[in-house]
This record gives C-alpha cells, sequence and structure tokens, in this order.
C-alpha cells in the first residue's frame, strides 16, 4: 500500500513542534506573537501604545483630560528559511522510510533548526539593545568564574536595571557557565520557579524570583553570520559568530518586550514516484520567522558582556 505522503509529513510536523519546545530556549519570546497583526506578505504591523500620567482632579470641572497615542509599526520578516534532504530508495524501503526519515528531521530540528532560531533571536535582541545605547543597561568586561568576581552581584545588578524602568514579569537566559557559579556561591542553594515555555511547565532556578533559562554558550553572541546554504563556503548552511561579535554571558528582559513570530512552519514529503528530479524519497523543510522589539521597550532589556566595551 502507497505511504500516505500527507499524514506524514503532518505525523511529522508535530514531532518535530514537539522537539523544538523541548529544546529551544527562546520558545517562551512566541507567546507575544498575538500582538501581531498580519494580512499576508512579509511584513507585520505591532501596537506601540502610550498613555499620558495622572493629573488633579477637580471638584468642579472633574477630571483633566488625557492622551492616548496608539501607533503601529510596520516590521518585515526576514528569515525564510529551509533545506531539502533526499532519501535514496535503494537505502531504505517504504516500511522504514517513516522510521529512517523521522530520525533524519529529528536531528535537523535539534541540531540545526532550533540552535539558528535561538541564536539569531537573541543576537537580533543583543543588537538592538545595543544600538539604543540606553544608560545602564549593559555591562561589559565580566568573564564567569574570574578572581575577584561575583556572578550573583552582577546578575542582581542587571535585575536592578531592569526594575528601574518595569515591574512586571522578567526572565534571564544565562550560559551554563554563569548558572555554575551562580550555584557555587549559593552553595547549591538556588531557589526554582515554574515557567511556562510553550505550554509546558518546567521548574527552572531562579534569583529574586527571575527564572534562570541555560542557554547553551554558542547561542549567546551579539551578532550571528547566516548562511545561505549555496554561496561558495556558504553551504553548509546555518549560522556561526559574527566576526565583530561579543560574547553574551546573560541577558534580562520583562516576559513581554521580545514579540517572536512565525509564519510558515511547514514539513512536505515526495515519494519516489511524485518526485520530479531524482528517483528518490524527498523532504522540504521551511521556516519563515522573525523577532522585534519594540522602541519604547529598548530600556527595558539588560546585558552582561564578556569583552570590554569598544
Amino acid at each position: 500500500m502507497a505511504l500516505n505522503t500527507l499524514a506524514t509529513a503532518t505525523l511529522f510536523q508535530n514531532t518535530l513542534d514537539k522537539v523544538a519546545v523541548q529544546e529551544a530556549t527562546t520558545g517562551w519570546m512566541d507567546a507575544n506573537a498575538g500582538q501581531v497583526i498580519y494580512n499576508g506578505g512579509s511584513e507585520v504591523k505591532i501596537p506601540k501604545m502610550t498613555v499620558q500620567g495622572m493629573g488633579d482632579y477637580d471638584r468642579e470641572n472633574g477630571y483633566q483630560r488625557g492622551s492616548v497615542t496608539l501607533e503601529y509599526e510596520t516590521k518585515k520578516m526576514t528569515q525564510d528559511r529551509g533545506r531539502q534532504f533526499q532519501l535514496d530508495p535503494m537505502d531504505i524501503n517504504e516500511n522504514n522510510f517513516v522510521t529512517t526519515a523521522a530520525a533524519v528531521m529529528g536531528e535537523f530540528q535539534r541540531t540545526q533548526v532550533v540552535p539558528e532560531i535561538d541564536a539569531y533571536r537573541i543576537s537580533k535582541l543583543a543588537t538592538d539593545t545595543i544600538a539604543a545605547k540606553k544608560a545602564g543597561m549593559i555591562g561589559y568586561s565580566y568573564v564567569p568564574g574570574a578572581a575577584s568576581t561575583s556572578a550573583l552581584r552582577k546578575l542582581k545588578e542587571g535585575i536592578k536595571a531592569v526594575r528601574e524602568n518595569y515591574n512586571g514579569a522578567l526572565v534571564c537566559q544565562a550560559t551554563p557557565d554563569l548558572i555554575m557559579e551562580l550555584e557555587l556561591e549559593l552553595a547549591g542553594k538556588l531557589t526554582a520557579v515554574t515557567f511556562s515555555k510553550g505550554g509546558i511547565q518546567t521548574q527552572v532556578p531562579a534569583v529574586d524570583g527571575v527564572p534562570l533559562i541555560s542557554t547553551p554558550s554558542n547561542r549567546m553572541y551579539t551578532a550571528i553570520k547566516i548562511n545561505d546554504g549555496k554561496t561558495s563556503g556558504q553551504e553548509k548552511g546555518g549560522y556561526e559568530k559574527g566576526t565583530t561579535a561579543k560574547k553574551l554571558n546573560f541577558f534580562i528582559c520583562p516576559t513581554t518586550t521580545p514579540i517572536a513570530v512565525t509564519k510558515q512552519d511547514i514539513m512536505r514529503i515526495f515519494d519516489p514516484n511524485i518526485n520530479q528530479k531524482l528517483n528518490a524519497w524527498q523532504m522540504d523543510y521551511r521556516r519563515f520567522h522573525d523577532i522585534w522589539l519594540l522602541d519604547n521597550k529598548l530600556d527595558s532589556i539588560y546585558l552582561s558582556i564578556q569583552e570590554a566595551e569598544e
């Protein structure tokens, strides 16, 4: 009986989604996608609101009239990424195709897709924060474990800086080195809180009630280079550290600040009889996504960077 490629693609997509939720460290940013207005194409509109503060109440004239400004920032999605894989039918048969293909796409999602999305989102957040040059929101020249330094103090300084401008729920993404130093300083007495990511509740360490999301160091750069997969020297695809990039120890921001959107996350499967190019199983994967920070939220992000300021 012929394989139902549509049903199989759907099954694979569900599996890939589960891998993404489990492996991605920035999955919590997707919760803010509901703020976006999308009418097709590559552009989205993100609402930005400003309101005036309170005035005195007058017993004769009543309330002082205030103003509300609601504007829409138009942003363009830039990350249209994908890959195609071929499996020769001489290497597999229809009976074990599902098992083999599931292993291939699971590995692809875990080792390529998820790390790139994390690295892109984090580098974009860092790049915009550095460009904004908000006073006191970037700490330079700190390497976890260096003599006469305190990871706990550095983290608390970052939390305090954000709290000066924002009093809601915060989140911190930090390298394993930074979290290890915290554990050593606190003798393993880090508190734990429940953190929701992709609808899954997990227990994570916390400082002052701020969840600490452990993030691999190779995703914590201020800039990355994204390979197009076809240009000479870029055939491997994926991403790498940018030539001018600096290493992040951690960043702290409100959970509502980054707006991450995915408008295409799809997989297609063609069996050897349908594939017009080769006598092979073909699997196509595409993801169209991006992340933005509103101008009026750029003072709510704190970065800790290892290198000195230039």
